[in-house]
């Protein structure tokens, strides 16, 4: 039997549903297509984020094991880290992050935001997808907490479940606003945002293919990120009581948008954040959604992508990160 998504424990925190708007001056723009966006930047919750739709079901979870804590990692400016910080803030557990890097003379953009929202900060060096998360935990235990374990980027299979419960949104956007799109382009890193994704379209038989965009590998690499993927699907779908499964196979992912490497700004980045903000006064962040941008730019530019056929955009958030890259995006 397939689990109602109602029935499991979650900690309501977003604003939805989030808006699904057309970005007509752009398509327009690119000659290309009719480009559609889900404005998860509009979340809500600590300057938003799609981060904060897995939260809902992790700190429910967290909430319902009588847990105190929560412990998750990532880089100094990670928006996962920032949401989850929030979120704490917002439920009443305390925060402890694992970030990467050394504590700066002053904090800024993201970090900030962490440290205002009231989270613990672990600095860990070299160490930036919370490899120290299983330490700090465990420290806690020992003098009598209880923690709730977070991974990097809250990508498992109960974090995994927002974006179950995001494509049952959107459809019915597609549904009311008699919108077309087969495709939905998204930033696909630590992988339950896109296994989630691909669990709901397939619950819900659309006929839409995601696509991802790899924002922090230049290809599939040892083992394959589609293999790293294709086990978070089933681990969701498990969960849910599915009996889908799914392989490499069945994951569209593109590459070849690494630049100079993992939040590295170059032209590809500062063109997309450029032009969509100068057509459509929406901002993107320079990791993800710039990079997955200028990504679906290029696609649409080279042809890959079909004029005659929509195409929706996923923007993650993550805009307080910008604030980072003054000298990359500021006036040539």
């Amino acid at each position: 039997m397939v689990i109602d998504l109602d029935s499991v424990p979650r900690l309501r925190l977003n604003f939805l549903p989030t808006p699904l708007v057309e970005l007509a001056r752009l398509g327009s723009a690119l000659g290309g297509p009719r480009i559609f966006m889900k404005r998860d930047d509009l979340t809500g919750l600590g300057l938003g984020g799609n981060k904060t739709r897995k939260l809902e079901f992790l700190l429910g979870d967290a909430l319902a094991r009588s847990c105190d804590c929560v412990v998750t990692g990532g880089a100094m400016q990670s928006n996962h880290c920032r949401q989850t910080a929030a979120a704490c803030a917002a439920s009443g557990l305390e925060c402890h992050l694992a970030l990467g890097g050394e504590r700066p003379p002053a904090p800024s953009g993201t970090l900030l935001l962490d440290y205002l929202f009231g989270a613990h900060v672990h600095w860990c060096g070299g160490e930036t997808k919370g490899e120290r998360i299983p330490s700090i935990a465990g420290e806690l235990r020992a003098i009598g907490r209880r923690p709730y374990v977070i991974p990097f980027g809250g990508s498992n299979a109960v974090g995994a479940l927002g974006f179950v419960a995001a494509i049952a949104e959107i459809e019915r956007q597609f549904l009311d606003m008699n919108v077309p799109a087969r495709r939905i382009v998204i930033p696909s890193s630590s992988g339950g945002t896109h296994a989630g994704m691909a669990v709901g379209v397939d619950l819900h038989d659309m006929p839409v293919e995601v696509i991802g965009i790899g924002i922090d590998r230049d290809s599939p690499g040892e083992p394959p990120y589609e293999e790293e993927l294709a086990g978070a699907a089933n681990a969701v779908a498990a969960l849910l009581g599915t009996e889908a499964r799914y392989s490499p196979a069945d994951f569209h992912m593109r590459y070849g948008y690494l630049g100079g490497g993992y939040a590295v700004v170059g032209e590809l980045e500062r063109e997309a954040i450029r032009l969509v903000a100068s057509t459509e006064g929406i901002l993107l962040d320079p990791v993800y959604s710039g990079r997955a941008m200028g990504a679906l730019i290029d696609m649409i530019r080279s042809g890959e992508l079909s004029r005659s056929d929509p195409v929706v955009f996923w923007h993650t958030g993550g805009i307080p990160a910008i604030f980072e890259h003054e000298r990359e995006l500021g006036p040539a």
